[in-house]
């Protein structure tokens, strides 16, 4: 007959129970952690912000001079106030057109 030593009964027995017990644990804290992971509709994008387009018309018809803003050419100046380039350089002769600065103004009328 096969004797069990009475150290095994008093701490494996009880150690081993403990560890099946976690381990059952786990598996079903994993099942219910899976359910709730996966989503029930479908992600939405990022909302982005809207972003408003330039006016054409920045000033009004009776404007005769234009602020230089960034990012501006003679040829936007012209085509936004419904000139042309050949224009803006009769009535700027000094200006040059290549280097504009933020804020100079240019005559348009």
């Amino acid at each position: 007959m096969v004797t069990i030593p009475y150290w095994f009964i008093r701490y494996g027995l009880p150690a081993g129970f403990l560890l099946l017990a976690t381990i059952a644990i786990l598996a079903a804290r994993h099942a219910i952690h899976a359910a709730d992971a996966a989503p029930s509709v479908r992600p939405q994008a990022p909302v982005r912000a809207a972003v408003r387009p330039r006016r054409k018309d920045v000033r009004g018809i009776r404007a005769s001079s234009y602020s230089v803003r960034s990012g501006d050419t003679l040829g936007s100046i012209a085509e936004r106030l419904g000139t042309t380039v050949d224009r803006l350089l009769e009535l700027n002769p000094g200006i040059d057109p290549r280097v504009l600065r933020v804020g100079q103004t240019v005559r348009v009328k």
